[in-house]
Formats: structure tokens, sequence, C-alpha cells
């Protein structure tokens, strides 16, 4: 939520924010800044080489990287991609030459295409209505990162180790110009983009594993409100058999806009409320902000400042800023002590029952000022590994540091559980601590086609876990905007419809019986693929690569792929093709069409879904909500490659909880081959000791001929195949 309730969307047109952009980059990249001594490089891993500047004998702390970097040695003779410092005007710049063939993605959160080349971003996180601010070049988050793709299907990685505000720029060449001192730069080359997307897995940590309900469709609004209208929220749901797991509670809970509180009048009972929606399958998620109401009666202001844990201003006073409960004191998280009383206060506030946290306006969120957010000189103090220093270094790390707090403090009050955290400011490997989403977006078709290529372009940066707000936050929807944006927004890693407080309505039944009968068979079609897609989020929280992937990821070699940003992958075995988005440009190879659920074919807003060939994609029956039993029956879709044979997987685990850690899951390799007329699907192999109870297993075989199917148990099942013609 921003500060401007409803603001004008304007036009900016492309070509006018490609010449700025070009600009931007022309005049760094012709800057005579004096040249720095050149870096050491130093091997730490395969096909990873630290640059550390001159005068820099070891790596400094980072907050980007999960754990320091291990130097291995001198980097390997012939390394390609060297990064070149110079310093002017007391900025530090870096550049590196790439290929002249090569696409650029990445660089976090951004508007506009998929492939970045000549483009710019300034990495300073904003609040930013509708992505206005600075024609949309800055936004909620910052990522110091591009991954190139060479012509051959090669790839490397480029990460920029620094928080101070920064400008992004990827042309002939990649231009980082820091507002900074000179930082350690990283650079991964390895045969294939998914190959360099690991790597920075490995540097920068990867998202733990979210309980099963976070992955189910969730709605929101700013505000649901009083406690009886979000209880008849979840029973719209529930009697329009619409399935959904959780529902949002934006600032108008809380008492005055005070957080941890709840406002007597409209939420007197929160702990009624949570067992109210639990009783009907939905969790529920509640806002949390960083601004603390600076009234001195008020507890939490009260011991924030008993406990000195104010950001500061130049001259050593509390910083005070303009949010919504008007004046307000930010807590300074660089302070270890900060943070411990932050994740304090959540323990009383958990056990109401609150099943998520969602961290708002922390950029942080200044109103009425003109940068919009705290000044570049006020003071963190820091502590332990982080140094003192201005808000200018620490400005893009204040959400990350914030959502670490709050995820620490949800572990201890409830550690049988996993903390579900949403975020809106984050800075890269923020993926260890909280979701995200794309900030204040505008129910206009711009924003449904940017939202594809900003959630993919997230997953290329390390964080898997994300989406837009489904059917745009500002402004009226129209029903055929709607529409199509929960067609395709059911396939988002993260799928919550939101709106502003002053549109129309926006729940799937707010536009009549044809739209929320889009709406229903696209969320039936997502909780059809929750085994699947749970079991990709459990492959993206060991190896870091995305759920939402490009559709070059098919076939990195292939050239006319790499700038498809309507068309994605989810994981590496289905394809979406919104309907909206023509024919697209498609992998070669088989992708066989499959419907889920009844109507889904008829209906021409659903997107169409294709299975590889060679794949075998496990299938949940429709449920209302994931604490229901969607495995009984289990259903396999198989799509057989040329050779007759596919193969998949299927997770499982209690969804919840860290049992998983101790080996109480079960992950299932199946295979299935084809010999004449018979398919024959098997069990393979299976790790871990979590007890599956006899199910029914149904297998559905998409041929070029049409679906066969069959039933029988786990472990072994024959059935007839059409002739092959």
């Amino acid at each position: 939520m921003s500060a401007i309730a409803m603001i004008e969307i304007r036009k900016f047109p492309t070509t006018r924010l490609l010449a700025l952009c070009l600009s931007a980059w022309v005049g760094v990249a012709g800057a005579n800044g004096a040249a720095v001594s050149a870096p050491t490089a130093e091997r730490i891993g395969d096909g990873m080489v630290a640059f550390l500047p001159s005068g820099m004998s070891s790596y400094p702390t980072s907050l980007a990287l999960s754990q320091p970097p291990t130097m291995l040695g001198p980097a390997p003779a012939g390394w390609r991609l060297q990064p070149h410092y110079t310093q002017k005007n007391g900025h530090t710049i870096v550049t590196v030459d790439v290929p002249a063939d090569a696409d650029l993605y990445g660089t976090g959160e951004v508007t506009g295409p998929l492939r970045r080349n000549g483009q710019c971003v300034a990495l300073w996180n904003t609040d930013n209505p509708a992505y206005q601010r600075d024609h949309g070049r800055r936004l909620y988050q910052s990522h110091p990162w591009v991954l190139g793709v060479r012509a051959d299907g090669s790839a490397f990685g480029v990460l920029f180790d620094s928080t101070w505000r920064a400008t992004l720029c990827t042309a002939k060449r990649i231009v980082f110009d820091s507002q900074g001192p000179a930082m350690p730069v990283i650079v991964i080359d390895r045969p294939s983009p998914q190959a360099v997307v690991q790597g920075l897995a490995t540097l920068t940590g990867t998202m733990p594993l979210p309980p099963r309900w976070a992955l189910g469709y969730q709605q929101s609004r700013w505000s649901y409100t009083p406690d009886t209208r979000v209880v008849q929220i979840a029973d719209e749901f529930r009697q329009r058999k619409i399935p959904a797991d959780a529902i949002w509670m934006d600032i108008d809970y809380m008492d005055g806009f005070r957080v941890f509180t709840f406002d007597p009048k409209t939420f007197p009972d929160p702990r009624r409320l949570n067992d109210d929606l639990h009783a009907r399958g939905f969790h529920s998620v509640w806002m949390i902000d960083p601004g603390v109401k600076a009234d001195p009666d008020y507890p939490v202001y009260a011991s924030g400042t008993a406990q000195d844990v104010w950001l500061q201003n130049a001259k050593g006073a509390t910083f005070h800023g303009e949010v919504w409960p008007g004046m307000v004191a930010f807590p300074d998280f660089t302070r270890p002590a900060t943070r411990r009383w932050w994740s304090a206060l959540y323990k009383d506030f958990i056990a109401q029952g609150v099943d998520g946290v969602w961290n708002d306006m922390n950029e942080p969120s200044v109103f009425n000022v003109p940068s919009y957010t705290a000044p570049e000189d006020a003071r963190h103090r820091g502590g332990g590994d982080l140094v003192p220093g201005p808000h200018l270094q620490y400005h893009n790390v204040y959400g990350m540091l914030m959502v670490r707090a709050t995820r620490e403090g949800i572990q201890a009050a409830r550690p049988q559980l996993r903390p579900f955290v949403l975020t809106r400011a984050n800075f890269m490997g923020g993926q260890r601590y909280a979701a995200t989403w794309t900030g204040d977006n505008a129910s206009d078709w711009k924003y449904l086609k940017w939202s594809i290529p900003m959630s993919i372009n997230l997953g290329l940066s390390g964080q898997p876990f994300s989406g837009p707000d489904i059917g745009g936050f500002g402004g009226d929807a129209t029903p055929a905007l709607w529409a199509n944006w929960i067609a395709v927004g059911a396939f988002y890693p993260f799928a919550r419809g939101h709106a502003i407080k002053d549109s129309n309505d926006k729940e799937p039944w707010a536009f009549g019986a044809s739209v929320e009968n889009t709406a229903r068979i696209a969320i039936e079609r997502r909780y059809r693929l929750l085994p699947y897609l749970y079991t990709v989020f459990r492959e993206a929280s060991l190896d870091g690569l995305p759920v939402m992937r490009p559709v070059f990821f098919a076939d990195p070699k292939d050239r006319r792929l790499r700038g498809e940003e309507r068309a994605f992958l989810l994981g590496s075995d289905v394809l979406v093709v919104p309907r909206w988005s023509g024919e697209g440009t498609l992998p070669a190879g088989i992708w066989r069409d499959a419907s889920l659920v009844e109507g889904d074919a008829a209906d021409p807003l659903q997107p169409a879904l294709k299975v590889r060939g060679g794949a075998i994609v496990p299938l949940g029956r429709v449920v209302q909500h994931t604490g229901e039993n969607s495995l009984d029956p289990l259903t396999l879709l198989v799509s057989l490659d040329a050779r007759g044979q596919a193969q998949g997987e299927l997770y499982e685990d209690a969804g919840d909880g860290y049992g998983y850690r101790q080996g109480d899951y079960r992950l299932t390799r199946y295979r299935a081959l084809r010999q004449g007329d018979t398919l024959t699907v098997s069990v393979e192999n299976t790790e871990g000791h979590l007890a599956i109870p006899r199910r029914t297993i149904r297998v559905q075989v998409l041929t070029d001929q049409g679906v066969a199917t069959g039933e029988g148990a786990e472990e072994h099942l024959t059935l007839p195949l059409p002739p092959q013609h």
C-alpha cells in the first residue's frame, strides 16, 4: 500500500524511457574517472571468481551472501569476464565487457521487457505507486545482479556486492555506478543459465520451504473491516466453491495504525476471528509496518525508546517521519539489539492465532518529503558484523533486515511451524527471509503484461516466491481485465488478489457469473497442480532454480526463445501460454495440451497448459483448501517422449513443520514406458520415510491421438494405449 490512495496512471512511451536509459549509460561509460589498480581475482567455487578491489585483503561482511565465500586460490588462467574499476566524484564505477551476442536478464524487480539489453535501473528502494516515480526505473527492491546468456547457450552472472545507492545499466557492457566505496564483484561462468542461477543460490542462499498453505490462492483488500466482513469473505469462497487458503488483513485492523495492536471496535477479538477462519480452512496474514507511532503512552514506542532502538538523524537524535499513524520512529535494524527487540514483539501477536505476517512500507517509506524516505545522512549505528553508516549505505537493505528480524520472531514464537513472511522491500539474498510481491501496480493491461517478466526476472535474481497483485491494486478493474488476469495469475508462484481501498470490488464473484466461472476454473487448475507446484518449490528451496522460469530455459541454445516474455514455464515440465499472448514463441519438441478441470478447454480465457514430452506431472483432486487431502486419488499426467518414455517426481510431507528435515517426507520418482500398445507406470525409487496410506492412482496419458486413462495401485500399473499412427 502506498501513500497515495489514487493516482493518475500516466503513459510514458517506451522510446522515451529507452532514450533516458541509454543516455544514462553513455554518461557513465564515458566517465573519465581515475582508474583503480587491478583487483585480486580469487576462485570461490566451480566456475565462480570473486574480484576484490585494490586494498581489500579479505572478503568483507556481506548482506547479500548467506555466508562468507571460501577463497580457493587464484582465478583460472584465461578467465574471460573481468570487472574494471574507476573512481569519479566520490562514485565507484565498475564496468564489465560482455560478449556482443549475449542476452541479458535479471536486475531484480524491474518493469519493462524480460530481456534487459539496453536498460538502466536505479538501485534505491522506493515506494512507487503504479511505478510512476522516475519512470518506473526504481521500484521497491534492489538486486545488483545480471545474468547473461551467450549465443551458444552458455551463461554468466555478475554480482556487485554493494548495498549503497547505485545505477545498473546493461548495454554493450554492464555498468554499475555506486555512490559508495569499491566493492567485491563476483562473476559466475558456467555451461547453462540454470547452472549460473544454481551457482548464485550457493552464494546468496535459497528460499526456505514454505508452508503448503502459502501456495494456495489468497485474497486481500485494503481493507476488509470489520472482522465480520472478513468472515463474510471467507464464507463467500466456501459457498461458491472457489478454492482459497488465506485472507489478508491490511492496516485498518490496527488501533490508530499502531503496529502490534488491534482496533478494539472493529477487531475486538483477533483470537476468535482467527479461530473462525481456521474452522473454515483459512489462514490469516496480517500487516506490520516498520513505522512506530511516536506516542509515549504507546507501549511499543515506549519500550523502543527505553531500549534506544531508533534510527537517528544526522545530529544523533531520533529521526521522526510521517507515515500512516502520523509521526513515527523507525527501528534501526542494523543493530542486533534492535532486531532482538523487534523479534520479541511477535510473541503476543502470533499468540492471537496469526498465521503469516506482511511487512509493508519498509523501503522505508516516509510521507511528504521529496525523497519519499529517510534522509541519506540519517545514522545507522550498526553492531556485530555491521559497521555504523549513513542511510545512503543501508537504505536498500532496510527491508531485508526488517524481515530477517520478523522471521526470527515468528520462529521463536511458534517454533513448530514454518513462518510465512511477505515483504515489499528487499535486497539481493532476501529470499532467505521472505516471499515478495511486485508492489502497487494498477488495473491496466500494461501491468498485467509486465507482471510476467517482472516475476521471471525476480526468479532469475534468486527470488523464486513472487507475484503481482492479481487484478491490479490501484484503479478500477474491468471484468475483461480481471478475468484475463486471474486466468494467468493462478499460475504465479505467489497468487494473491489485492485491491486499493477506493477501487471497485475485485473478489472472484464481483464481476458477474461469467467472470466468476473463469476464476473458479483458473483457481481449480492451480489446486490440481499443487502437488507438482509443491514439488517444484521444494526443488527451489534446495538448488535455487526458479519456480516460474523463462521459456528459453527449455532450450538455452534456441535464440528464438530469448525474448519470449508472455509464455512461461512452471518448473521444467509445464508451459503456460496466456490466451491473449497469441501463438508466442514456444520451444521446439513435444509439448502436449492438457485439460485439468471440466470446462477449462471451453473457456476462451484460460491459458493453454502444455506438458513436456518425457514428463510425468503429479496432480491432485480439486479441494477447497490445502488442509483437505487432495492426493486420493493421485493422478499422474504422462506425456511420453519420442522414445515412448517419461519420468517425474512427487514430493510429499506434512505441509508444515520441520519433520522433513529428519526424513519425514517422501520423494517418489515415477517412470513410464510404452511397449507397443501398452504403457507401464512404475515407482522407480523413493526417498524419505513418510508413510503414505494406500491410495488409488489414476494415470492420464497425453497422446497424439487423445487421452488414455487407467487406474490401479501405486507400485505398478499397466494400461492399453491407442495404436500409434
